[in-house]
């Protein structure tokens, strides 16, 4: 056991250099509790890993402790979020491609990495993008990138470039952002099956009313799959949410999630296979599959405020596609916002999600019949496209 893991010795660590000791609701607990068995054992962290994990704890610990100060002097924070428009789908589904071009869109808000990754104070007008902070974070994603060669390949990050709900609810340790980085298999078993979410959501809107507090949001643009797993709780939290569902073959998901997870986790353990990866993901992947068709049966967000966006469609004609999505949710597509799509998309090119040499389904171990097998109810609900696989 690493002693420097603990959880106690965390928090003293946290108050410590905060100066602080209110976190607010106490449902972070368990989560954090959770987290730290598993990477006491199953994650079996290397010395860059046990760096990283620490880093990540005061991370949160310390953010959630500022965040409730600042509100608890500032109770007007506490401020409706009105019709959010969330992404969400299964990984590596175009999600975020789609989040940074609909990022393009000035009328939205959205939360970019920098003041996710260091809400406190909250973000200014005049200093928004000329904030310190701003380098400070892309200095920790250049060390990533460094230490984990290609990996901005898989995934491109960037301190100005719009960040996932996963680091946000991370900070209330129920969040998918834990078992992506780490091989955290209790802590991923109760997340998906057995953890209330409530409190994550919660967590969740009191964060953005702290990054709104000085820079106003007529409307939020957000994203993450992970909501996916728990659309009634999205639902509870912001039931006037319009949602983007984005929709591809499933074994193309396995095979790129799988990759982008062994990627990540090289960085903190010797122990990480893309076939350990698949083996998870496998069900994982299921399971959101099938809470989707559930939710989609049932009727959880009403179908006035949900809009199917189909991977490959997507690919081949992006802006089309985004038209047509504009037209659906009531939103101008003025040939401004086009400009700035297409200059992004410039910038930004991608490899239309092929992912070339870098992930193959035959990389996972897993036999496609079985599941194909398995995902058929979804391909058969949502009419997916099917991919080649090799």
């Amino acid at each position: 056991m690493n002693e420097r893991l603990d959880l106690e010795r965390n928090v003293e660590a946290a108050v410590a250099a905060t100066g602080l000791s209110d976190f607010g609701a106490d449902s972070w607990q368990e989560g954090a509790e959770r987290v730290i068995d598993d990477l006491q054992g199953p994650a079996e962290l290397h010395d860059i890993g046990v760096e990283v994990a620490i880093g990540d704890l005061q991370g949160y610990l310390q953010n959630r402790l500022r965040i409730v100060e600042h509100r608890t002097r500032h109770p007007e924070v506490d401020q409706p979020i009105v019709r959010p428009l969330v992404v969400v789908g299964q990984p590596r589904t175009g999600t975020s491609i789609l989040f940074d071009l609909l990022a393009q869109d000035p009328g939205f808000r959205v939360p970019r990495s920098w003041e996710v990754d260091k809400p406190v104070p909250p973000p200014e007008p005049a200093t928004y993008t000329t904030d310190p902070r701003i380098a400070e974070v892309q200095a920790q994603f250049d060390t990533v990138d460094a230490l984990i060669p290609g990996f901005s390949a898989f995934h491109e990050v960037g301190a100005e470039l719009a960040q996932e709900c996963v680091r946000i609810t991370g900070g209330d340790f129920r969040s998918m952002i834990f078992p992506i980085q780490y091989v955290l298999p209790e802590y991923n078993h109760w997340l998906l099956h057995e953890a209330d979410l409530a409190p994550a959501y919660d967590w969740h809107k009191v964060f953005l009313q702290h990054l709104a507090s000085r820079m106003p949001a007529e409307q939020w643009l957000l994203k993450s799959p992970a909501h996916l797993w728990h659309l009634s709780a999205l639902h509870d939290a912001y039931p006037d949410a319009v949602v983007i569902h984005t929709h591809r073959d499933p074994l193309k998901v396995i095979s790129s999630i799988s990759a982008l997870t062994h990627s990540l986790r090289q960085l903190t353990t010797a122990q990480s296979t893309v076939q350990l990866a698949a083996e998870q993901y496998a069900d994982d992947i299921a399971v959101g599959l099938d809470r989707a068709v559930e939710a989609h049966r049932l009727g959880v967000f009403p179908k006035e405020q949900v809009v199917d966006l189909h991977f490959t469609r997507f690919v081949a004609d992006p802006i089309g596609q985004l038209r047509r999505l504009y037209s659906e949710i009531g939103r101008d597509f003025t040939p401004e916002i086009e400009l700035r799509m297409r200059d992004f998309l410039r910038a930004h090119p991608g490899d239309g999600g092929g992912g070339g040499t870098r992930y193959s389904f035959a990389d996972t171990g897993l036999t496609e019949g079985k599941v194909r097998e398995r995902t058929k109810g979804y391909v058969e609900e949502f009419g997916i496209e099917l991919e080649p696989v090799r």
